[in-house]
């Protein structure tokens, strides 16, 4: 029995009929372009002012809104959308007025995330918060504010 080294092809690999992709081939293509961003305790319009920031670069793939009559009392809001780095406009983003700070979190692939948070960077003043890394993906908390 062969043992595969990770990140070696084995010798059938190579010698598959054309057209033919392995599982992992499929995955390394499309690894790394959905970013899921999560806004917490913040307005609808500043809600709005983030995720238009982000279809205005990238292609929206989902989105959730929180319905108000649902909720039975006080309860923290959560915006949720999910962009695809790989498709959209990718146009030019100035400053964007919020009427609050908004507490962000991205979680995708490293350099999706990564690219998610500069473009976020040119809309607002951004700071850090914290940053979990895993091994296929990564999630960042930011804290969004004004220019």
């Amino acid at each position: 029995m062969a043992r595969r080294v990770p990140g070696t092809r084995s010798a059938w690999q190579h010698d598959r009929p054309a057209g033919r992709e392995e599982m992992s081939d499929v995955y390394d293509l499309h690894i790394d372009t959905d970013v899921t961003v999560q806004l917490n305790d913040c307005c609808k319009e500043d809600a709005q002012a983030v995720f238009d920031v982000l279809d205005r670069v990238y292609q929206m793939e989902d989105t959730s809104t929180p319905n108000p009559q649902s909720a039975t009392g006080p309860a923290p809001t959560i915006w949720t959308a999910t962009f695809d780095t790989a498709g959209g406009r990718h146009e030019e983003v100035g400053p964007v007025h919020l009427t609050a700070p908004v507490g962000v979190t991205l979680t995708g692939g490293y350099r999706a995330v990564d690219e998610v948070e500069k473009v976020l960077a040119t809309g607002f003043d951004i700071q850090s918060l914290q940053a979990v890394s895993g091994d296929q993906e990564t999630e960042a908390r930011l804290l969004l504010a004004s220019r």
